[in-house]
């Protein structure tokens, strides 16, 4: 498929730029893919298996194209990318299979004003540009904001980006807005913030479209009910988690003060009301129902997040990075928010090796409180992917504990010209307060993780990483999980091995 691409569209987008070339002296283009396989193996990834659980061992691929092309006015990137599961689809496929290529990334930026390129014969600024289209959005260490690149699928946002470098400053100024269809006959400004499935079982167990603006509530048996969870999606938790916002704005601003580095990060998000609302469904003498979350209220829920980040090296083999961020405003579902995240860590290289002792602090809501605010800190759109352990227990696609989680690590690395291998300690524990069943208040020891990672350059445009990763959890983490205790192996085991390619195709 990768081949019959390239040969019908490759070849003229080489022979349009080539001839743009020609006639802008300044202008480059450049093609490059990428390939990256990675085998796993998972017994206990992201959260706890139950007792009677047997490991899965897969192999999942993205295969990437992107295209740059740049010229004093104009820079121009796009991707597209092709995800899928070794296997998922049979050595001959049906047309009318599916397919999970899709266009990554496709943006064009502006350049207003550049003083590094002579070009311009007057610039006000040093650097003035504007990003629109699909792009990633990654700041600082990419936490809050982030590219998650450890995904195969990766994440981007349809946004509109103003660029501005004054001097040795930073400023960008971010939006996005986001609508379901153009269709004529769609109506209004409603947005189902999910990729929901068309079809859907009612209540009865018959199988029927799903209603228009629902996400459905299924239960354990598959069957629409009120008291279940949504259909094939999670429900409105952290990090963006399948649940994606009405509309965005972001801005951030950074400056050097010496050595070190200080910046600013405030985003508004803003999340479609929804009502709790079912649809009949009447098949032969059956009548039954889906249940679900209906949004098609007028208005939104708006969240605002804003902190600083400080990176500040002193002496020749120290470093600090230290970062606070408050949340407020309404969550997803309408609640006041409360919460806060503080990350604070301290890093000695005195030599190849380097050793880092850190904490971060994610607020949660405590069991014991009488106060009906949200102070869960939800770490928006990042990169969650090894921030709090490479088993991707808290914050990543397996969500995170309601009372918030205190994570205190020791890391030592080793870097060398081609080799770089890790081994990382986390201490997890609760940072609020929490009850079990019988109203007893659990120990916030939720367990200990090891990772060692190991990554080599086999050639310039090679690399391989391989990984081992064991979790020992508690009861507590049972809980935190919310898994039945005494359900579940609270030993847990990770490993993978990657393989890395990204050659440039063609430069000029």
């Amino acid at each position: 498929m990768y081949r019959k691409l390239f040969e019908k569209t490759g070849w003229y987008v080489i022979l349009f730029f080539s001839g743009a070339l020609t006639t802008r002296a300044q202008a480059q283009l450049l093609i490059s893919g990428q390939l990256r396989d990675r085998a796993e193996y998972r017994d206990g990834t992201g959260t706890l298996l139950p007792l009677t659980s047997t490991p899965s061992i897969f192999i999942s691929q993205r295969a990437r194209l992107s295209l740059d092309y740049q010229s004093t006015h104009l820079r121009f990137h796009t991707s597209v990318q092709d995800v899928r599961v070794w296997g998922q689809d049979a050595s001959s496929i049906d047309n009318a299979d599916g397919t999970k290529f899709q266009v990554y990334e496709a943006w064009a930026e502006l350049v207003l004003s550049n003083r590094k390129d002579s070009a311009f014969k007057k610039s006000f600024t040093n650097y003035l540009g504007i990003r629109i289209g699909r792009q990633e959005l990654v700041y600082d260490d990419g936490r809050l904001l982030g590219n998650l690149d450890w995904l195969q699928q990766a994440r981007h946002h349809d946004a509109a980006v103003l660029r501005w470098k004054p001097g040795a400053w930073q400023v960008d100024l971010g939006g996005a807005f986001n609508q379901n269809s153009d269709a004529w006959n769609y109506n209004g400004t409603y947005y189902t913030p999910a990729n929901v499935l068309p079809y859907v079982k009612d209540s009865k167990g018959n199988l029927t479209t799903t209603p228009a603006g629902f996400i459905p509530l299924v239960n354990a048996a598959g069957l629409s009910s009120p008291t279940g969870s949504p259909a094939e999606v999670a429900s409105p938790s952290t990090n963006g988690q399948y649940q994606d916002y009405k509309a965005l704005q972001f801005l951030y601003v950074a400056h050097p003060i010496g050595e070190a580095r200080l910046s600013y990060l405030l985003v508004a998000d803003q999340f479609g009301k929804y009502s709790n609302d079912s649809v009949r469904n009447i098949v032969g003498t059956d009548t039954g129902y889906v249940y679900g979350k209906h949004f098609n209220h007028a208005g939104v829920n708006a969240r605002y997040t804003t902190g600083l980040y400080l990176t500040a090296p002193f002496g020749s083999a120290w470093q600090l990075i230290a970062g606070a961020y408050y949340q407020g405003g309404k969550d997803r579902d309408g609640l006041t928010m409360q919460a806060y995240m503080t990350t604070l860590s301290l890093t000695y290289k005195p030599t190849a090796f380097s050793f880092t002792a850190g904490w971060d602090v994610l607020s949660g809501n405590n069991a014991y409180s009488t106060s009906t605010d949200n102070h869960r800190f939800d770490p928006l759109y990042g990169s969650p992917h090894g921030v709090h352990g490479a088993m991707d227990y808290f914050y990543a696609g397996t969500g995170s504990p309601t009372g918030g989680l205190s994570d205190a690590y020791f890391k030592i690395k080793y870097t060398a010209t081609r080799l770089t291998t890790g081994l990382d300690y986390r201490y997890f524990s609760l940072a609020g307060s929490q009850k079990d069943t019988k109203g007893k208040s659990v120990d916030k020891y939720l367990g200990s993780e090891l990772d060692w990672i190991t990554s080599y350059n086999l050639a310039p445009s090679v690399n391989i990483t391989l990984g081992l990763c064991t979790m020992a959890a508690t009861p507590s983490m049972a809980y935190a999980k919310a898994i039945t205790p005494g359900t579940a192996r609270l030993n847990a085991y990770w490993s993978y091995l990657q393989v890395n390619i990204t050659p440039d195709l063609f430069k000029k």
